[in-house]
C-alpha cells in the first residue's frame, strides 16, 4: 500500500458518508484523509499528486459536480476510484476502479440505505488498509464479527419505530432544530439535519458539539429542539455537558443514546436508544433513528417523503 493520503470527494449525503470515512481511515488505518465538497473542489485549482488516492462517492454515479472533479483530477495525473451504487455509471466508468455498494435501487430522493452502504464500504476499506499495515489479526477478526451483527441491531431499532413516531409527533411543528455530535457522530448530526431539511422542510443545522459555546448556544431557548448524538464513547461525558448547557437554557433535547444508559434519562427530554457496538460502527446505528425522525415528522406535516419539492434523485446539472 503506497498511498500516503486519501482525498474523498462527494456531495450531500455522499459527502457526509465521506466525513465518517475520514474518521474511520485516520483512526483505524492511520492514513491522513481529507474530505472535499465536489461542487467546491472543481473550482479551486486543486493540488493533485500521485501519492494520494482520490475517492469519489456517488449513489447514482452521475452527480455532475463529482464527475467534473474526477475529470479534473485525472487531467492533473491523480489516481481515482469510486464508491457507487449504479453499475456502469459515468463516475464508475471514469474512475475505472472502486466498488459497487449493491444496495439495490433507491427510489426516494432522500438517500438512506445508500448512505449506510457507503459507510459500510468505507469501514471495510479502512479495515483492509489497517490489516495491511499493523492491525492485529485478532482485532481485525473482532471488527468483522461486530460488523456482521449490525443488520440484527438495525432490526432492533426498526422494531421500536413507534417510539420514534411518538417523538416526531411531539416536535413536528417546531420551526428550528439543532443537531450536534462529537468525533464520528458529528457527520451523523450533519446527515440527520439534512434529512429533516430535505423531507420535512424544517430549518435544521448541525454543529460539532464543542462549537456550541462559540455562538450557537445563543439560539437555544424553549422553542429550540436539539437532537444530540451521545453514544457511550470516548467523548460521552463531554457531550453530556453540552446537554446540561442546553437544558439550563430551557432547550428541548432529543438524545440518541446507547441502550442501558441511565444517566441520559435524567438530562434529555426524550431518548431514542440504539444497541451497543464498536465506536467505529456507531454511525451505522445512530443514523437510523434520525432517518425515522425525519420520516415521521414529514408524514405528520403532510409532506411527500419520496418526492420532496425542488429536489432530484440524481443531480446531473451543475
Amino acid at each position: 500500500f503506497n498511498i500516503k493520503r486519501i482525498c474523498i470527494i462527494g456531495c450531500g449525503t455522499a459527502m457526509h458518508a465521506g466525513l465518517v470515512g475520514k474518521y474511520l481511515l485516520e483512526d483505524m488505518s492511520r492514513v491522513p484523509c481529507d474530505v472535499e465538497i465536489a461542487s467546491e473542489y472543481r473550482y479551486k485549482n486543486p493540488i493533485v499528486d500521485d501519492k494520494t488516492l482520490y475517492l469519489a462517492i456517488s449513489q447514482s454515479g452521475e452527480t455532475a459536480d463529482t464527475l467534473a472533479a474526477i475529470r479534473e483530477i485525472k487531467r492533473k495525473g491523480g489516481r481515482v476510484a469510486a464508491i457507487s451504487n449504479v453499475v456502469g455509471s459515468s463516475i464508475a466508468r471514469e474512475c475505472g476502479r472502486g466498488v459497487y455498494i449493491h444496495a439495490g435501487p433507491e427510489i426516494a430522493v432522500a438517500s438512506t440505505k445508500a448512505f449506510t452502504s457507503q459507510v459500510t464500504a468505507l469501514f471495510l476499506f479502512a479495515l483492509l488498509i489497517a490489516r495491511m499495515r499493523d492491525m492485529s489479526y485478532n482485532l481485525g477478526s473482532k471488527l468483522v464479527t461486530e460488523v456482521k451483527r449490525i443488520p440484527r441491531k438495525v432490526s432492533k431499532i426498526l422494531k421500536n419505530a413507534d417510539e420514534i413516531k411518538e417523538i416526531a409527533e411531539k416536535y413536528y411543528d417546531y420551526n428550528n432544530f439543532l443537531f450536534i455530535g462529537r468525533h464520528i457522530s458529528y457527520p451523523i448530526a450533519m446527515e440527520g439535519a439534512l434529512k429533516l431539511k430535505e423531507i420535512s422542510y424544517i430549518h435544521a443545522e448541525a454543529y460539532a458539539a464543542g462549537e456550541m459555546k462559540h455562538g450557537t448556544i445563543a439560539l437555544v431557548d424553549e422553542n429550540m429542539c436539539t437532537v444530540v448524538i451521545v453514544p457511550q464513547d470516548d467523548v460521552y461525558h463531554k457531550t453530556l455537558s453540552n446537554i446540561e448547557e442546553i437544558k439550563a437554557r430551557k432547550g428541548k433535547v432529543i438524545a440518541i443514546a446507547t441502550a442501558g444508559d441511565k444517566n441520559i434519562e435524567k438530562l434529555a427530554t426524550d431518548v431514542i436508544y440504539i444497541p451497543k457496538t464498536d465506536k467505529m460502527l456507531t454511525p451505522l446505528l445512530s443514523v437510523i433513528p434520525l432517518q425515522l425522525l425525519a420520516y415521521y415528522t414529514a408524514l405528520k406535516r403532510g409532506c411527500d417523503v419520496d418526492q420532496p419539492r425542488n429536489l432530484a434523485k440524481s443531480v446531473t446539472v451543475e
